[in-house]
């Protein structure tokens, strides 16, 4: 059988997975992620371990992004506009491409586990799927008609911005609370991910009470996001996973609820588990990488074939 190696590059961590074709890991290693120096050289030196016991067959890299996708531009896969220090512009899917000689899959973090929930998860069966993660920022993955979105660049709906409320519960406070994205301010991101609610309320989200204002802005931040998700793509499903909501799960009920409040009597939703948490849990970023390269609809090198 196929051995398959996956890299998720993550904003605080990556995780370095070796599985085969049935999606069964077979080795796992969480790396933390510094400065691209290290934190790749740490990648490598996994992915060396592997290929000289035994190799691996093909590669797939997921990460954090923005990433520059356009297979014609001349800094394909590279890390462009991210906010996080020292990653802007860094080269990852050619240097590992041609480090190891495989055929070699490389998209966002979000359409790697979006592509394992189609695999092996919540979207089984499913062309038309988002799957939304909300935790240090707030990315989508969006497969239409069974592929990753493309244009301009990759699905950016986490920075989309949206109409806010009077101060998430307390109008005396709107004014005062510009959101935390270093490029929009309050967009999706700046409102709703889990550093936008510490600085928000001086306190990490899983301190917080069910109740606190803060987690109304939340669920209409998100609310609103996924309501221009269905009326601009039209999914089957949405799944929502990430910290802030992985250890929250009343929210996914409440975003859910506002989405079909603010949708109306327009558009027809399906009425069984439309929106809900990820099937496959915290593996779905562990196996993204390994769905994407199974599935390599945008490979940079070749079509895995079983």
């Amino acid at each position: 059988m196929k051995r398959i190696a996956g890299v998720e590059l993550g904003g605080t961590k990556c995780i370095v997975v070796l599985a085969d074709g049935a999606g069964t890991i077979l080795s796992q290693e969480t790396i933390p992620t510094l400065d691209p120096a290290a934190t790749l050289g740490a990648i490598e030196a996994r992915l060396d371990a592997w290929a000289q016991a035994g190799g691996f067959d093909a590669l797939g890299i997921a990460s954090f992004g923005p990433l520059d996708l356009d297979p014609s531009s001349a800094t394909y896969g590279n890390i462009t506009s991210t906010a996080k220090p020292g990653w802007r512009d860094t080269p990852v899917a050619n240097r590992l491409a041609a480090r190891y000689g495989v055929a070699t899959a490389f998209d966002t973090d979000v359409n790697g586990a979006a592509f394992a929930e189609r695999r092996w998860g919540a979207g089984r069966g499913l062309d038309d799927l988002a799957y939304v993660t909300v935790g240090t920022g707030v990315g989508v993955g969006l497969i239409i008609n069974g592929r990753a979105t493309r244009g301009i660049g990759h699905c950016e709906a986490g920075h989309m911005r949206v109409a806010r409320l009077d101060g998430g519960g307390s109008a005396s406070d709107v004014d005062r609370w510009p959101g935390i994205c270093p490029y929009h301010g309050d967009c999706v991101e700046g409102l709703a991910s889990g550093p936008a609610v510490a600085a928000r309320t001086g306190r990490e989200g899983h301190l917080l009470e069910d109740d606190d204002p803060v987690w109304n802005e939340v669920v209409e931040a998100l609310a609103q996001m996924t309501q221009a998700i269905v009326s601009l793509a039209g999914p089957r499903r949405i799944l929502f996973g990430g910290g802030v909501l992985t250890s929250r799960p009343i929210l996914i009920a409440r975003i859910e609820q506002r989405v079909r409040e603010l949708v109306g009597s327009y558009l027809t939703l399906p009425t069984h588990e439309f929106i809900r948490a990820p099937g496959l849990g915290a593996l779905a970023g562990a196996l993204g990488p390994i769905a994407l390269a199974l599935a390599d609809t945008h490979g940079i090198v070749s079509e895995l074939k079983s």
